[in-house]
This record gives C-alpha cells, structure tokens and sequence, in this order.
C-alpha cells in the first residue's frame, strides 16, 4: 500500500514547460536577446561561404552589438585565419546589406 505522503497534493503539479521561442516573445528583454541570437546565427550563415571546410567546426557566432559582430574562435592559429580572412568576411556582410561595423574576432575559453 501506497503512503499518501508520498503522493504529490494536486496543486504541486509542475506546469508543462514553456517553449523558448515563446518565452522570448513574451518578455521585451528575452525578445531583443532572441533578436540578437537570430541575427549573430545569420551573419554566420552569410560569412560560412568563405570559410574553408575544416575551419567551419571551429567557428561559432558570437555576440551582436551597436558596434559589431564577434566570431568565437577555437584556438589561436583559427582566430589567426579569421584575421586573415576578416576583409572577406566583412565584403560579405557589406555585400547582404548589413550595416558596416567591427567584426571582432576572440578565442573561445575553455
């Protein structure tokens, strides 16, 4: 036989969980953090195009800002290559009508 201490009250029941997507719609502060994601996912997909294959595993998109965009490096030697590629990249933004700001390239700490 059961214990009926063991047995939740029905007013403990968890509510089933919210969807991100909808979260974010709701509060003004996620919404704009939603944004930002959406358009850093996008910036990446633009400049994607111009990264070699094996360099692409090693690159995520980092934080937009009023001053720019930052792509996350994995190591030293990719964030050089970013640096190298940098004028590129910033030609294919330029090219997709984003507004011309800093493309700020950092290491990703482990």
């Amino acid at each position: 036989m059961r214990a009926r201490y063991l047995s939740p009250p029905k007013s403990a029941l968890v509510p089933d969980p919210t969807p991100i997507a909808q979260a974010l719609a709701q509060h003004s502060g996620l919404a704009r953090l939603g944004y930002l994601m959406q358009e850093s996912n996008r910036r990446m997909d633009i400049v994607a195009v111009a990264l070699p294959g094996a360099l692409r595993r090693f690159v995520k998109p980092g934080p937009v800002d009023e001053e720019g965009w930052t792509l996350l490096a994995a190591n030293a030697a990719i964030a050089a290559k970013l640096r190298h590629l940098q004028p590129r990249l910033l030609e294919l933004l330029a090219e997709q009508g984003l507004p011309p700001g800093k493309l700020r390239i950092k290491i990703l700490q482990p």
